[in-house]
């Protein structure tokens, strides 16, 4: 008996023969259609599903640079410092800091990237350790940025010490090929010798302006070094229970965040 399902249709024909390899093989394709149909149609359905999870979109992977890097240290290639990053000492001289101190050298550091486009700030050595934990463990994540009369939402992923950001909307018109609006890097060397991690992020200032940059890279201290135990909830429902996670959510987190500094600000005026 015959089942219209096991029929090949007239574009499957026509797609099969578009397959370079279908002169080379069409008369032993020929016998097996005549000598087993079911196992043939079977093949040609096979090859179809592996086609098509083939061309499926991929989940959020490393935007433009940072891309690069990873699939350089995955297949094997030598890049100098940890995938690909530059050292301290190519952009501050570290014989200049040896006798400093540092509160000394976070007034140099921020103040050496105050006329750039970049945001720039210290972080304890202890805490970077704790940030860098929730680096793997919530390796990618959404952050809004208020602008105008609403929010527009940028996706963050971390890559060892580097951190990238880049436009919802260009993450989904472009996916991994979507342009890096803001990549900051940790600096680590100083961390057993005086306590402290440098931290440097360059923006593109076609996309974002200064206070807009720090807003993104306040959020990435806030969420991962000391998270509330809200914030850790959204990052755990985002990462492991996605279907949990709402957008409204971070909004309403990132509003409470502003009346808190806020607040904090008011009493200080007070105070």
């Amino acid at each position: 008996m015959f089942t219209t399902s096991k029929i090949l249709s007239k574009e499957k024909v026509e797609e099969l023969q578009k397959n370079p390899f279908f002169d080379k093989y069409a008369e032993k394709m020929a016998a097996l259609q005549k000598k087993n149909p079911e196992e043939f149609l079977s093949r040609i359905e096979a090859k179809a599903s592996n086609e098509a999870a083939a061309s499926k979109p991929k989940e959020f992977s490393l935007p433009g640079k940072a891309k690069e890097k990873l699939e350089a240290v995955s297949s094997g290639q030598q890049l100098p410092g940890q995938a690909g990053q530059k050292s301290l000492d190519s952009v501050l001289k570290l014989d200049l800091l040896a006798d400093k101190s540092a509160g000394e050298i976070e007034q140099i550091w921020c103040k050496h990237f105050s006329s750039k486009d970049a945001v720039a700030a210290v972080i304890p050595a202890q805490t970077f350790k704790v940030m860098q934990e929730r680096f793997e463990e919530f390796n990618t994540f959404l952050f809004p940025l208020p602008r105008d009369q609403g929010y527009e939402f940028f996706v963050v992923q971390f890559l060892g010490k580097e951190v990238h950001f880049t436009s919802l909307i260009n993450y989904q018109a472009h996916k991994e090929n979507a342009p890096e609006c803001l990549n900051m890097i940790h600096y680590t060397e100083l961390a057993d010798t005086k306590g402290i991690v440098l931290m440097v992020g360059e923006y593109d200032k076609d996309n974002l302006s200064s206070s807009e940059a720090r807003c993104l890279a306040d959020q990435v201290e806030l969420y991962y070094s000391r998270p509330s135990d809200k914030r850790l909830e959204l990052m755990t429902k985002f990462t492991k229970s996605p279907t949990l996670f709402s957008h409204d959510d971070l909004i309403k987190e990132i509003n409470n965040i502003q009346i808190g500094d806020a607040e904090e600000a008011e009493a200080g005026v007070k105070n």
